[in-house]
């Protein structure tokens, strides 16, 4: 196990103990744009979305299921107002964590602080691998990045979501995984 899977280990096994445990209907939202975010969410079961809502569309930008570590981290970082909606898409159980609680347990000891960090790193590195996706023109090519990142995602998003993530219509990601 590397030091960054014992950091998320520690943390789900804290949502064990000190988390607060809520069922989200298929719609309903963990968090609205202009809402501070202030927890850090465990989808124990279920799917949810993080998107953008723009004048002209939803832009989905991350997807989660089980096992997924989600929140709107800009606004759970810096206490600003959420540019965002986590929305579940499917009925999801999922592990709630304060941020105050969170922060305690990061803080603890500097091992804690070491693999905290090592976990930003794996956003960061995540968020640079989702912007060379969306760079990408050849939308085969982007499905085919996602897939290597997330081999499971037909079988826990609904294709309309995986689409949007895509930035693809539905019937473009049917054809091109039918061919």
């Amino acid at each position: 196990m590397t030091p960054e899977e014992a950091f998320i280990q520690k943390v789900i096994k804290s949502f064990d103990v000190i988390a607060i445990e809520k069922i989200f209907s298929k719609g309903e939202f963990l968090l609205k744009e202009g809402d501070y975010e202030r927890n850090l969410y465990l989808i124990k079961k279920g799917a949810v979305r993080v998107f953008y809502l723009s004048e002209f569309e939803e832009q989905t930008i991350r997807l989660g299921y089980e096992g997924s570590l989600i929140n709107s981290l800009s606004s759970f970082l810096k206490s600003t107002p959420s540019e965002f909606y986590i929305e579940a898409i499917r009925k999801s159980k999922i592990n709630i964590i304060p941020k105050i609680e969170f922060f305690k347990l990061v803080n603890e000891n500097n091992e804690n602080i070491y693999q905290y960090t090592k976990l930003l790193e794996i956003l960061i590195t995540q968020q640079i691998d989702r912007e060379i996706d969306l760079l990408i023109s050849s939308p085969s090519e982007r499905l085919k990045r996602v897939l290597a990142r997330s081999p499971d995602l037909f079988q826990q998003i609904p294709l309309k979501y995986i689409a949007s993530y895509l930035r693809m219509k539905p019937e473009t990601l049917s054809r091109i995984r039918n061919s």
